[in-house]
């Protein structure tokens, strides 16, 4: 499928699929035509995949080839441009993209006018690397490859098991490949970004750097961990959120301390998990005049609202019955057919919850099952 006939008639696929046919109608026509019945699932993986990719690359992706598992952990483009542009500001001409991948960062880099050198362990990965880049992809171990001439590395350690599909997370970073101890050793000789998943343990961030959680319209995607000249002076935290493409960014040298629980006030703030993450719901707190609802729940509450891109605001409406059969009484009273279900510190399947709930009715609502003041509480919000 790398050579042109293949890949022209993986254009032809794509374009009878988005006239309406369907993948198995596709499928037919190329078999018919004498397409080898391997040829014709990856051709129609391939198409999948692309689809799939677009939520990460735009047009871009109907220009470049993917595997599963490579999709599953390449970068989004804004993304990655944003970790191209911290080599470039700190003055890195020539970027070593160590385990590359399907090439994102290497994409990126090249956009913001580095010159990435993109080394991948995995032969066929490689090819299509290569592929997506126009450009050689060494075909090396990470820990091993020669840096002369290098400037910075970025490093994506890959955090599944070896394969192209139906791969599983590892759950060690002991695991990584290549290893944590290895990539963040790097910083001692070059500037140095680390990609890996936003819910690494805390306990292994190293205090002379910077950590960096991102979210993407509400989705928290990485922690990146950056280190010399590619790490921002006095900042030690960040939360970094990407909203319909425009950037709000909280910043701190180091944790910030909780706020204080208060009472519950009219309106209830969700966080975003960035900022959870990154442990700068106390510097949110401080800017919009809020407080905890409850100790060690990341919900604040507050009299007054105030409008903020680092969570999402609700007005409490009043406080419902936590007994699940008071409180389907309760909602059905009040006409509740569309509920959403959010809990912190409860128990409960908010799934499972919504169908024993039964609604019914016109309205539409929020619901938080959590505690306030210790106290188990059910409350019924409208988002503002």
């Amino acid at each position: 499928m790398l050579e042109p006939s293949g890949l022209s008639l993986l254009a032809d696929l794509e374009t009878e699929l988005s006239a309406g046919a369907t993948t198995a109608q596709a499928g037919a026509r190329l078999r018919r035509a004498g397409a080898a019945p391997e040829l014709v699932s990856a051709l129609l993986t391939q198409a999948e995949l692309r689809a799939k990719a677009r939520a990460k690359f735009g047009d871009a992706a109907g220009r470049m080839l993917f595997t599963r598992a490579g999709l599953e952990q390449a970068t989004r483009a804004p993304v990655a441009a944003l970790h191209a542009r911290r080599f470039v500001e700190a003055g890195c001409r020539r970027v070593a993209d160590l385990g590359c991948g399907l090439g994102a960062e290497s994409l990126a880099l090249a956009a913001a006018g580095a010159d990435p050198h993109p080394v991948e362990i995995d032969p066929f990965t490689a090819r299509l690397a290569e592929h997506n880049l126009g450009i050689p992809v060494e075909i090396a171990d990470a820990e091993t490859v020669a840096l002369e001439g290098v400037d910075g590395v970025f490093l994506d350690p890959a955090r599944r098991t070896a394969g192209h599909s139906d791969t599983r997370r590892i759950a060690s970073p002991d695991d990584y490949s290549p290893s944590l101890g290895f990539a963040f050793g790097l910083s001692d000789r070059l500037p140095t970004g680390v990609k890996l998943g936003p819910g690494l343990d805390r306990s292994l961030l190293p205090a002379h750097a910077e950590a960096q959680w991102i979210s993407v319209d509400g989705a928290l995607v990485e922690t990146g961990i950056w280190f010399g000249a590619v790490a921002r002076p006095g900042i030690g935290r960040a939360a970094l959120l990407l909203r319909a493409g425009r950037p709000h960014e909280l910043t701190a040298s180091a944790d910030a301390p909780d706020p204080e629980v208060r009472p519950l006030g009219e309106y209830l703030y969700e966080p975003d998990g960035a900022v959870i993450r990154a442990r700068l719901i106390g510097l949110l707190a401080e800017r919009i005049g809020a407080g905890l609802a409850s100790d060690g729940i990341a919900y604040l509450t507050s009299d007054e609202f105030v409008a903020t891109p680092f969570a999402q605001a609700f007005r409490i409406i009043e406080e419902l019955p936590a007994r699940e059969k008071e409180l389907r009484r309760a909602l059905a009273a009040r006409g509740v057919g569309a509920l959403e279900i959010k809990k912190r510190g409860a128990d409960v399947d908010p799934a499972g919850l919504r169908a024993r709930l039964r609604v019914k009715g016109p309205e539409s609502a929020t619901l938080f099952l959590t505690r306030v003041a210790g106290r188990h509480v059910a409350l019924l919000a409208e988002r503002r």
